[in-house]
């Protein structure tokens, strides 16, 4: 389909337009196609998944959901790193919720894994991977993230850094739940399709910026950066040091996976590492500035900085899995 697309634009660029076939007009040509078709494929996965998603947790009882973090030893953050994956969840309301399950005295390891797992396993991101760079990748992605979720919030537990939690209090979540229900799985379906449709859209809206910024970002990659060795040397599988420099990188940045998934794809057509590009999606995802910002009302210094530590050994070793896979 991407194919088709190129070329009509082609044509309308060289046969209706007039212009002279040069590489340069090949190369926008070839950006263009690309630029349609992914914005195109992300607006159906993002408003599809996330309305799939909403409806099923308009049926679900968060309440029951919330007692199984309490499961003793690994139960507790294996239940957590599943909420965070079912819940397409952002850090407006991932954070909020993380301080809502601490006051409500779930256990921090639980809780750790939870925030972890929650804006890397975001269904739509899964999805969106596995529409771009195929199903067996996409759940390579989902099992290392998932089990490094578990693994790091147990750990973040058993070496005491609960005591650096702050006392605070923080507003959020849906006013339509209440005692763990949501009043709306009463309506019809119809009504609830409705809802979950709109709800994809409404969730769509505030990062279509930051989409279209990173599909342009990779359909130019994709159009004009040119193949070869250079690429391969410094970002390719052969370089140790690309996969932590991809992690740091991701990580300060306020690119969303939405963002960073395109460019990744056209990275990955030019010659990057696919590790390399799975870090850089993790550290994205992971952690920002503005995030690091919220985290700082509810963590210590010294929880922070773990925290953040924690999101790159995760983009670190992803990437270094996927380098070792491929």
């Amino acid at each position: 389909m991407l194919k088709d697309i190129i070329n009509f634009i082609q044509y309308l660029l060289f046969d209706v337009a007039g212009f002279e076939a040069t590489s340069f007009y090949l190369n926008l040509s070839k950006t263009l196609g690309n630029f349609i078709f992914i914005t195109l494929e992300l607006f159906v996965l993002f408003i599809a998944i996330t309305a799939i998603v909403e409806y099923i947790m308009i049926h679900v009882n968060q309440n029951k959901l919330q007692k199984l973090f309490k499961g003793k030893g690994l139960l507790g953050n294996i239940a957590g790193a599943i909420f965070g994956a079912v819940t397409p969840f952002c850090a407006c309301s991932t954070i909020p919720m993380t301080v809502g399950f601490l006051n409500a005295k779930l256990p921090f390891g639980s809780v750790m894994s939870f925030l972890i797992s929650s804006p890397l396993l975001n269904p739509v991101i899964v999805a969106m991977l596995a529409a771009t760079v195929g199903i067996q990748n996409a759940v390579i992605y989902f099992t290392l993230s998932f089990v490094l979720s578990v693994l790091f919030g147990y750990l973040l537990e058993k070496l005491g850094f609960s005591k650096d939690v702050k006392s605070v209090m923080v507003s959020g979540g849906k006013d339509t739940i209440i005692d763990g229900v949501d009043t709306r799985r009463n309506l019809s379906i119809s009504k609830k399709v409705q809802i979950s449709l709109k709800a994809g859209w409404y969730s769509l809206k505030p990062i279509l910026s930051y989409l279209f910024i990173g599909v342009g970002i990779g359909s130019m990659i994709y159009g004009y950066l040119p193949e070869g060795e250079t690429i391969a040397r410094y970002a390719g599988n052969e370089n140790l040091l690309a996969v932590p420099l991809a992690s740091i990188v991701g990580i300060p940045l306020y690119i969303r996976a939405e963002t960073a998934i395109p460019i990744a794809m056209s990275l990955i057509s030019k010659g990057v590492g696919m590790g390399t590009a799975i870090a850089l999606i993790i550290g994205g995802a992971g952690m920002a500035i503005p995030e690091m910002t919220m985290l700082a009302k509810i963590f210590k210094r010294k929880l922070l900085i773990s925290f953040i530590a924690v999101i790159f050994l995760v983009a670190a070793i992803s990437g270094y899995a996927f380098n070792i896979l491929f």
